[in-house]
């Protein structure tokens, strides 16, 4: 049996748990989330927990077990206390700004790189050099911030680039003078 999957999953007293079948509706504090859970997995209501428990041991419900059980707990976690993202910009000229709700990056092209972010998203700006990406959907942040970081990875050599916060970047020795 998956060891992830059979940890019953523990209900803060302000969030509520609506279950559908295989539709399953979270609301709390900080918003409201729904998601369909894929077939072979049922989700069970016991008081202050819930329990994610397989139809059969197929290989698919297997499979899908740990699966369903971390999605709902992330959706418990998200309404709750939420998530976030850092990602700290690197390198000289490069900086961030807000304009509105949009993200605003000078990343060192010719033209500025301007994310627009879903509903449910919130950027936050600190000293032009560091944004914090900010929502209730832990898959939507961490897509988000890969997007963001996507527009000018770190490079080897001099480290200029978007990246994580707390990221180690590999350096490499740059080329070797003339003997």
């Amino acid at each position: 049996m998956s060891r992830i999957g059979k940890r019953p999953i523990p209900v803060p007293a302000k969030v509520s748990i609506v279950i559908d079948g295989q539709d399953i509706q979270v609301k709390g504090p900080k918003g409201e989330l729904s998601r369909t859970l894929p077939s072979g997995v049922m989700v069970v209501q016991d008081g202050e927990t819930v329990l994610v428990n397989r139809k059969d041991d197929s290989r698919l419900a297997r499979e899908r077990h740990g699966l369903c059980r971390t999605l709902v707990a992330n959706m418990v976690e998200g309404v709750s206390n939420g998530y976030q993202k850092r990602l700290e910009i690197q390198g000289i000229g490069y900086r961030a700004q807000l304009q509105g709700r949009n993200l605003n990056l000078s990343l060192g092209y010719s033209h500025p790189v301007v994310f627009e972010p879903p509903a449910g998203i919130e950027f936050v700006v600190e000293n032009n050099t560091n944004v914090v990406i900010s929502g209730i959907d832990k898959e939507l942040v961490g897509n988000i911030a890969a997007s963001i970081r996507a527009s000018r990875p770190p490079e080897p050599y001099k480290g200029k680039g978007v990246r994580y916060a707390g990221e180690q970047v590999r350096r490499k020795a740059g080329k070797s003078g003339k003997k």
